[in-house]
């Protein structure tokens, strides 16, 4: 069967089984791994290979483009030391005593050994993230995660980074320069780019291009960084952050919707990739894999399973041991109150793995060192954790009774919408004063649901708009059934009732998910 082929029959098959994720209250990813299983053990799956430079450019820069979008600057400064803790201290941690495990068990070459703690050492917060999505979760908890799936991939890439070219060895002290300056350079070039880029967008304004613009724009970053020997993956982080807080004041609202749709898709088929990918290789190491060798491969990549788990609740746990101590004693102002120790359990248990260890496995040379026993752990820790954590995350939070909440993003949301609808009512007065008391009846309504549990709840106005609409729908569509217009007309008509509808919904119900 050609590659080609395969790969869209199991991307159907990957959307036939994520359509009910959310019925059996499994996360996405957590079936991901298990389709990539599924794909490891049939026998027709081709071997799919993969440029190893591509696999990173591919995979890893437009996933850190949508985090750090995702990330706020601003909570990175408030939560910095929590963030320096999970993706500075956690990440090094996880990555050398897995190093040390892959040194002592099957002697790999210590260079070697610490690209694998590297490339298993960072959390992917999508699948936290989709099981977060459906209960109440602290959203300080969830800030730091989403904060820590940028920073710690960031980390982690830089230790892949040096513990691969220490494999293939610098013998020049210009070398070593090069590898010292490649952070710094990395994050100037970023912020150099993005100020560039920023004043080229207008000119793509309302065009499909727009979004095309935002995928080179992306992988242009990343390959400049990499053609100039600087951080592709600091560069990315730092281009797409000072792009985002730019963003809402020079991104039309059209531009807006269309990008996040498309990336968010883009990111998702990625993941789905990455996950099938995965499947062929591990087939066929196992396959390569010689009786002797096999028990002692597993046994290898458990071991490592087990020590990424153990090394995160140590040192998540530890570190909210020392921050409360720090807080009991001198409650210094810059440190946040630390969380509860249910919660900080909560946080130490979202350890899935997930796109990112797989794609830095996949950019492993096939002469690497180890490179067999190297990617069956990666594929290990992420079918493990994701199986292990994804399937008792939630659970684990019900019996620990965790769930925050229901008005603690509502009363904020509902503060900061009642200033937006003050803000409209005072542009609304300056309208001729029919128009004007139409405006105010309307602002009125959002206001009152505005002090409700459900600040974003439909008003009376909503669901008045959305009845015209659903009969303006039907009578578009019996014009069309009768010959009475023509398809362009109707492709028109059909776009402008889509908008009016999309403004009459919750925002709940015309969330695009994941699964």
């Amino acid at each position: 069967m050609e590659i080609f082929e395969f790969l869209v029959l199991l991307l159907f098959a990957a959307a036939v089984l994520l359509a009910g994720s959310s019925r059996m209250g499994v996360p996405y990813p957590t079936l991901l791994s298990l389709l990539g299983v599924a794909v490891a053990l049939t026998p027709i799956a081709p071997t799919i290979g993969i440029d190893p430079k591509l696999a990173l450019a591919v995979f890893i820069a437009p996933a850190l483009l949508d985090a750090a979008f995702d990330t706020s600057p601003r909570e990175l400064k408030r939560l910095w030391m929590p963030l320096l803790a999970l993706a500075v201290g956690a990440v090094v941690t996880t990555a050398a005593v897995v190093a040390l495990i892959g040194w002592y068990w099957i002697g790999l070459p210590l260079a070697a050994a610490l690209a694998l703690g590297a490339i298993v050492a960072p959390p992917d917060a999508a699948a936290s993230t989709a099981i977060l999505n459906q209960v109440r979760f602290s959203r300080r908890s969830t800030l730091v995660l989403q904060g820590e799936s940028l920073l710690n991939d960031a980390s982690a890439l830089l230790l892949f980074g040096a513990a691969t070219a220490a494999v293939t060895g610098w013998h020049e002290e210009r070398e070593v320069w090069t590898l010292a300056l490649a952070a710094p350079g990395g994050i100037a070039l970023g912020l150099a780019l993005s100020w560039g880029y920023q004043r080229l967008t207008p000119l793509f304004s309302g065009t499909h291009s727009a979004t095309i613009v935002e995928f080179t724009a992306t992988f242009g970053v990343w390959i400049i960084a990499e053609r100039l020997h600087m951080s592709p993956v600091l560069a990315v982080v730092a281009f797409a952050m000072l792009t985002a807080h730019h963003a809402p004041m020079r991104q039309t609202a059209r531009d807006r919707v269309q990008s996040y749709a498309v990336w968010a898709a883009a990111v998702f088929v990625l993941n789905v990739i990455a996950f099938l990918v995965m499947g062929t290789q591990a087939r066929a190491i196992l396959a390569a894999l010689s009786p002797a060798e096999l028990p002692r491969a597993i046994g290898f990549a458990l071991v490592v399973l087990a020590a990424v788990i153990l090394v995160r609740l140590f040192c998540v746990l530890g570190y909210r041991a020392f921050s409360g101590w720090l807080w009991q004693r001198f409650r210094p102002a810059w440190l946040a109150e630390p969380p509860p120790w249910k919660l900080s359990l909560l946080v130490s248990w979202c350890g899935m793995r997930g796109l990112l260890t797989l794609a830095t496995s996949f950019a492993l040379p096939q002469d690497f060192p180890g490179r067999d026993y190297i990617v069956l752990a990666a594929f290990t820790v992420v079918l493990g954790t994701l199986v292990l954590q994804g399937l008792t995350l939630r659970p684990l939070m019900r019996l620990l009774d965790a769930e925050a909440p229901a008005s603690e993003l509502a009363d904020d949301l509902g503060k900061a919408r009642r200033t937006l609808l003050a803000a409209g009512v005072e542009a609304a007065d300056r309208e001729p004063s029919d128009v004007a008391q139409m405006l105010r009846t309307k602002l009125a309504a959002a206001r009152d649901v505005s002090h409700s549990d459900d600040p974003q709840g439909a008003t009376a106005f909503d669901r008045g708009l959305a009845n015209v609409v659903a009969a303006q729908r039907k009578c578009l569509n019996a014009m069309r059934h009768r010959d009475e217009i023509a398809e362009d007309v109707f492709d028109r008509l059909q776009e402008e009732l889509d908008w009016l509808e999309l403004a009459a919904r919750p925002n709940r119900e015309i969330e695009v998910r994941e699964a």
